[in-house]
């Protein structure tokens, strides 16, 4: 019939590398663009529930995108949609579904063909005719202000009001934060570095832009090849701080990087930080954060995850991160099936208290998670002394990066210092009491006393393992960005008592080349190597399913990110658990009842202090030398700078 064709779906866009899913669509479904070969924009997305880094890629592309009840729409039915009325009607004109625009200016992006084009070209627009003396355009919409409020601020707003020169943010506000931290990895990295020439970016804005080289390292094909020898100069010839393949997983490495209580983003979806409060974003506005060093961000409202009492014998941090989403079902404000679909933390910014003495290498197993509950980002509350210990190690890893030939060492030692200046006079900051939640979820860790898997194919299917126990069990995989040291010392432990080979598959990979050198001076190595693990290269290795994958329709035990069908394996039904679980059900070929996880779970709960210790590199000899040398290398480089 000639008319345009809107992409429909209960839950669109929860999967990865949202860049590649909205070219994906739009090039169906999109509009070609006048003299630009092989791009599409624009198109039309309607989801019950609409990931939010997809809906900011969408709205970057210059979709008409917006979420309202599907239930009505159905394959082939000719539609008209009222984007002022809030209305989509049937071809006779009957009412099937009503929405509202998260915001008027959606229109504005959809006209200007993207959101990055209308803040670019509204910019030129108000300095150009504040050179000529003019009034300000009243062409462009504004966006609403939300109502005024006498309550206090969330820390996310808190956190965001200081990246916007302000003391908070409310809910619904536009803004534009500055942004201190942007990461890229190198399945989108590619895409980025397209989307920066396109922007003419000779040199990053953004404080640090880092560039990893985790998900393809293991197993590259011809292209990504290309890219690690080509895309590490393009990064570090504009400022930005490059890795190498092998060398390990984007966050792992990123939130070395941080600073407190700041502002960034990251073409990955799981870059959460565990200080701070990060975005994550398709590749074109990871692109525009790192060369303009803002963001454009409508503040999202927040939940409140708040943890009380003691953790129980034999819990793990990860259980903690299953009880989210289990508690969240248990109130009402989450839903697993996909039609009709419910989920509180959808767009919304997940705030978590109560556990304020944990490491930052433990709060981002909480914060990485936030992803899977689609929440636009995380924070965590965190003690000083924690923030402190982990700044410490990270100098001296930073450093001694620069003595590796690490670059750009500029930025490096940049980083290194303004760290240095927030040990000097530390200060953290913290929720207002009478700051304001969409919603409030209260945990007693009390009330936890067995471990909380998510049961194949969806995250969001939490459940107690006493539900789940004796199914057989093919492979096991210990790795991801969910995992630090202490789950690989604790799952060795574990095959070391076992003393003996294991009938499942197990993989095993590391998060960073460190984690790998430490644990095989350990002698983990060792037992892994004798239970007939398969280890692999520090990287995302499984997690992704993009290069090798389990045996398809296996049952998998994982401590990865996500079980979304057929993403680790064709076929295969994959349970998210703890490292320790993931290893006790290698050893047993099921997953075990509460009781049999418990006999194990003594065992480490006694070794407790030498397995869950953290790498702090400033007490590693090797790295002090190496850090005390990358001080002077790169003292020398800016000293070069200063005289040219």
């Amino acid at each position: 019939k000639g008319l345009p064709v809107a992409f429909v779906g209960d839950v669109v866009g929860t999967g990865s590398s949202r860049k590649s899913a909205t070219n994906s669509v739009l090039w169906f479904f999109g509009d070609d663009m006048d003299g630009v070969p092989n791009k599409k924009g624009g198109g039309i997305c309607i989801g019950g529930k609409v990931a939010p880094i997809f809906y900011n890629t969408m709205e970057d592309a210059g979709a008409l995108v917006f979420e309202a009840p599907v239930d009505a729409l159905n394959m082939g039915d000719v539609i008209e949609i009222r984007p002022y009325d809030g209305k989509i009607l049937s071809e006779s004109g009957d009412v099937l579904s009503e929405f509202e625009l998260k915001s008027d200016v959606l229109l504005d992006e959809v006209r200007a063909g993207g959101r990055i084009n209308l803040i670019i070209g509204r910019g030129l627009t108000a300095r150009a005719r504040a050179a000529l003396g003019l009034e300000p355009s009243t062409l462009f919409r504004v966006p609403e202000a939300p109502e005024a409020s006498d309550k206090g601020f969330t820390l996310a707003q808190k956190m965001v009001g200081r990246a916007c020169g302000v003391d908070g943010i409310r809910p619904g506000t536009y803004c534009e934060p500055h942004m201190t931290t942007v990461g890229s990895q190198d399945t989108t990295g590619p895409m980025t570095r397209d989307e920066l020439k396109d922007l003419a970016c000779l040199g990053f804005s953004a404080d640090l832009t880092m560039q990893s080289f985790c998900h393809t390292a293991a197993y590259p094909k011809p292209v990504d090849i290309d890219t690690q020898h080509n895309l590490p100069d393009f990064i570090m010839n504009r400022g930005g701080v490059s890795l190498r393949p092998g060398d390990g997983i984007i966050h792992s490495w990123l939130n070395r990087m941080l600073l407190p209580d700041t502002v960034g983003t990251g073409g990955d979806s799981h870059t959460r930080f565990p200080m701070g409060i990060s975005f994550p974003a398709g590749s074109g506005l990871v692109a525009f954060a790192a060369a303009t060093g803002v963001m454009p961000l409508d503040m999202p409202e927040s939940v409140l995850v708040r943890f009380k009492g003691e953790m129980q014998p034999g819990i793990t941090l990860r259980d903690l991160v299953h009880a989210i989403p289990y508690y969240a079902i248990k109130q009402g404000l989450l839903t697993v099936a996909k039609k009709g679909k419910k989920n509180i933390f959808s767009g919304r910014i997940l705030e978590i208290e109560g556990l304020g003495n944990l490491t930052a290498e433990q709060a981002f197993e909480l914060s990485d998670a936030s992803a899977e509950r689609s929440a636009a980002g995380c924070t965590i509350e965190l003690s000083e002394e924690s923030v402190a210990e982990y700044l410490r190690s990270n100098i001296v890893l930073l450093r001694s990066m620069v003595a590796d030939g690490y670059g750009d060492a500029r930025t490096i030692e940049r980083r290194a210092r303004k760290m240095e200046e927030w040990l000097a006079n530390p200060s953290l900051m913290k929720a207002d009491e009478d700051a304001e939640y969409a919603a409030v979820i209260e945990i007693d860790l009390a009330d936890i006393t067995e471990p909380v898997v998510c049961c194949p194919n969806d995250p969001d299917d939490a459940k107690l393992l006493s539900e789940v126990a004796g199914d057989k069990v093919d492979e096991v995989f210990i790795g991801s960005c969910m995992t630090n040291i202490g789950h690989f010392r604790a799952a060795g432990k574990l095959l070391q008592q076992h003393k003996g080979g294991i009938s499942t598959r197990m993989w095993i990979a590391p998060p960073t080349k460190m984690d790998e050198h430490l644990l095989m001076e350990e002698g983990y190595y060792n037992i892994f190597g004798s239970a007939g693990a398969r280890t692999e290269m520090p990287g995302c290795s499984l997690c992704m399913g993009n290069q090798a994958r389990v045996a398809a329709n296996s049952t998998v035990l994982s401590t990865s990110t996500r079980n979304f069908p057929n993403r680790l394996g064709d076929g295969a039904n994959v349970y998210l658990t703890s490292a320790e679980l993931a290893a006790v059900g290698a050893i047993l070929g099921k997953l075990p009842t509460p009781e049999e996880y418990m006999q194990y779970a003594k065992s480490l709960d006694a070794m407790s202090a030498e397995i869950y210790r953290y790498m702090n590199f400033d007490q590693i000899v090797e790295f002090q030398k190496k850090a005390e040398d990358g001080a002077r290398i790169a003292a020398v480089q800016i000293e070069e700078v200063k005289a040219s």
